[in-house]
């Protein structure tokens, strides 16, 4: 195993075990702290500690590094050569964990010299967690898979035939498209990079179909001032 790839895996190995057991009841202790940002969107006290949880082990296992984060300002500096980039998305599906339910998620994203070095998503509730490198039992739908933050009047003109859902969190959509339980999931109007970074590399992995806004995706960098619109899809139809 490369050094890069042995530094990754040690760090994922210990970001999952800090979000399970005594680590996940401190964040959903949490649940309650929602505060409104200026986009109208929530954060809660147990975005920013999944955050600093993130920031502690990079410390430990990836150093120099830069981290882009949802909850963070965005740095203006150069990123130092052979220097970590991490694309974190603390909770996603705010919305969701401030409201008790269960599907919201991790997502992070590791390039190093402007290239993919590993992803991680998870949905600590849920108990799932899917990583570079991951095998699993994949299977076959033809659940269509839609971003909550289209309105009522996009969601009127989806065509019509097929199975949709809803969920609200970005990670657990992604989750279930690469395993083969949606066999799409797409947001036209577009999402931050930290949404889907992780996800779509996943996807890539898997053999699945990946445009980022028209275009096909190879994993590269996607920058965090701006939106992407993005469809992910299964090859294989039932």
């Amino acid at each position: 195993m490369e050094q890069t790839e042995k530094e990754v895996t040690a760090f994922f190995d210990a970001l999952v075990a800090a979000l399970s057991g005594t680590g996940l009841a401190g964040v959903l202790a949490l649940r309650n702290t929602a505060t409104a940002k200026e986009d109208g969107s929530y954060v809660t006290e147990g975005d920013l500690l999944v955050q600093e949880i993130v920031q502690g082990l990079i410390a430990t296992h990836l150093e120099p590094c830069v981290l882009v984060s949802e909850e963070m300002k965005l740095s203006t500096e150069a990123t130092p050569a052979g220097a970590w980039v991490v694309v974190l998305d603390p909770i996603d599906g705010t919305e969701n964990f401030t409201s008790g339910l269960a599907e919201w998620g991790i997502s992070i994203c590791c390039y190093r010299d402007g290239k993919h070095a590993g992803s991680l998503i998870g949905a600590p509730e849920m108990g799932q967690w899917l990583r570079s490198g991951q095998h699993m039992e994949r299977f076959r739908s033809r659940i269509h898979g839609l971003s909550s933050s289209l309105s009522r009047a996009d969601i009127m003109r989806a065509t019509e035939g097929f199975e949709y859902r809803i969920l609200g969190c970005c990670v657990v959509n992604m989750m279930n498209v690469v395993r083969g339980s949606f066999h799409s999931f797409e947001n036209p109007k577009g999402a931050w990079s930290w949404d889907i970074l992780a996800g779509l590399n996943l996807a890539l992995e898997h053999g699945l179909n990946v445009r980022v806004e028209g275009e096909p995706y190879a994993g590269e960098y996607l920058a965090p001032d701006r939106r992407y619109k993005f469809k992910v899809e299964n090859v294989a139809t039932i």
